[in-house]
């Protein structure tokens, strides 16, 4: 696969933060204000063998000093390899979104000029070769932090997109305290619980014989069909908002039986639908 480097510069205002931001999401490599002069370095870590980078956003802008004067050459030299995909984003906007986001951030230009428009109107002239040079051009005028993560999304996320989420699934015991750090919880104690079978006491939600008990039940097999069902459903919506971390947790007494069986069943269920999700039993050994 050939290495994909993402370059994204632009206006001051118009977005690249959010723009990088997004990228890191989908799992590129990402460096912001990399000076220009190191970017052919950079690219090097692609071909060394023990690199397992293979796609790269860097972030670069006027507050670069060289900026101007170098990316053109560099972006020349980049050009003329065969062994590398490179994408040139510019992100620009109109003058009055900028000048708006400016007074609602009250951050100085920084080109450091007296009044933001003229300073807006100064890098839009300096500028102009290097969006000449650019593959992709993005106005951002109409464009909130919500919709141009969407648009950026859309355009650059890999085939595999949905593994760029990473989803956690914690079981817990109550007696031992809820996770702080969840975003979804469901309680399970209202499971029938394997403790009170002498034969499961000491076993757990990861041993078959548990499983199998839960899977008789009528509630269990309807209880983890209902939360995938609704995980299902959010999974994507959190997505669109950006979140690139989610964690659910599940409950039970103890967090031995019923919370480590269902978390196994609704992780197993997450990873057949493409996500990175990975299995935590927190209070299983307590």
């Amino acid at each position: 696969m050939t290495p994909q480097l993402i370059i994204i510069t632009g206006l001051s205002g118009s977005g690249m933060s959010s723009a990088m931001n997004v990228f890191e999401d989908l799992g590129y490599f990402c460096v912001d204000n990399l000076p220009v002069e190191l970017i052919p370095s950079f690219v090097q870590l692609f071909k060394h063998k023990e690199s397992n980078i293979t796609r790269a956003a860097l972030g670069v802008n006027i507050r670069e000093g060289r900026f101007l004067d170098s990316f053109p050459q560099v972006y020349s030299q980049l050009r003329g390899r065969n062994d590398l995909e490179l994408t040139v984003v510019f992100l620009e906007a109109s003058d009055a979104a900028l000048q708006r986001r400016y007074s609602e951030t009250r951050r100085p230009h920084p080109l450091g000029e007296d009044r933001v428009l003229e300073s807006i109107q100064i890098e839009r002239e300096k500028l102009s070769p290097i969006r000449g040079l650019a593959d992709v051009v993005i106005d951002t005028s109409d464009h909130n932090v919500h919709t141009l993560r969407e648009t950026m999304k859309k355009r650059f996320a890999p085939e595999n997109a949905s593994a760029a989420m990473e989803l956690n699934v914690i079981s817990f015991g109550f007696k031992y305290g809820v996770p702080l750090d969840a975003d979804l919880m469901f309680d399970v104690r209202f499971l029938p619980n394997p403790y009170f079978v002498p034969e499961l006491r000491e076993l757990t939600g990861n041993d078959k014989p548990v499983l199998e008990y839960l899977q008789k039940t009528t509630e269990a097999p309807e209880t983890i069909r209902r939360f995938t069902d609704l995980l299902d459903y959010l999974m994507p919506l959190y997505q669109r908002e950006g979140k690139s971390y989610v964690t659910v947790a599940i409950g039970c007494t103890g967090g031995k039986h019923r919370s480590v069986a269902i978390a196994n069943a609704i992780g197993q269920h997450l990873s057949q639908g493409g996500y990175h999700a990975r299995v935590l039993h927190r209070d299983v050994k307590k």
